[in-house]
């Protein structure tokens, strides 16, 4: 995993632990492979690739404002 992609994975487990904590989503941890994020979302596991998961949780924080 190189050094972008690292980063791009805190910036998503940093987004995934605040939409947790607002109770905007019910679970989330590292997915199967190393360039995606699995996010459980009204219910459902969801394996994201990283960028795609970065997005969703980002527009989910900020729909809750």
């Amino acid at each position: 995993m190189n050094i972008a992609q690292t980063a791009l994975r805190d910036k998503v487990h940093d987004l995934a632990e605040e939409a947790f904590h607002r109770k905007l989503i019910s679970g989330y941890g590292d997915g199967q492979n190393s360039n995606e994020y699995q996010i459980v979302w009204n219910g459902k596991p969801r394996h994201l690739p990283l960028e795609r998961a970065r997005t969703m949780l980002s527009n989910l924080i900020e729909r809750s404002h």
